[in-house]
């Protein structure tokens, strides 16, 4: 009887464990961009911006028009990012959004 309980008990915690993604708020962040970069296949110009990362996706929104999206990945860091930035390659495309006072980073897809 108590083997029962205590398997009820542990199906039930895994259950709120894989659904707790779905709860997770989406991160929303202002970022300012000193050059051009591709965001995508959107080029953004200089100026602010206001992205909003919900899982896997990443939307770029300019006041309330929303111009460009993408498709990346969290990943961890060794350090802390002293402040919000863009890692840009040498084409002008956005690689990864680093955020001020986490260790993880957005990644985006090729």
């Amino acid at each position: 009887m108590k083997s029962n309980s205590i398997l009820r008990s542990a199906a039930l915690l895994a259950t709120f464990a894989l659904a707790a993604p779905v709860f997770a708020k989406p991160v929303t962040k202002t970022l300012q961009l000193s050059q051009n970069a591709k965001f995508g296949k959107v080029t953004l110009q200089t100026g602010a911006y206001r992205l909003s990362i919900d899982g896997s996706k990443v939307t770029v929104q300019k006041g309330k028009d929303q111009i460009a999206e993408a498709e990346g990945r969290w990943e961890e860091r060794a350090m802390k990012s002293d402040y919000n930035s863009v890692l840009i390659d040498a084409d002008g495309q956005v690689k990864e959004v680093r955020f001020a006072g986490e260790k993880r980073v957005f990644v985006l897809s090729e």
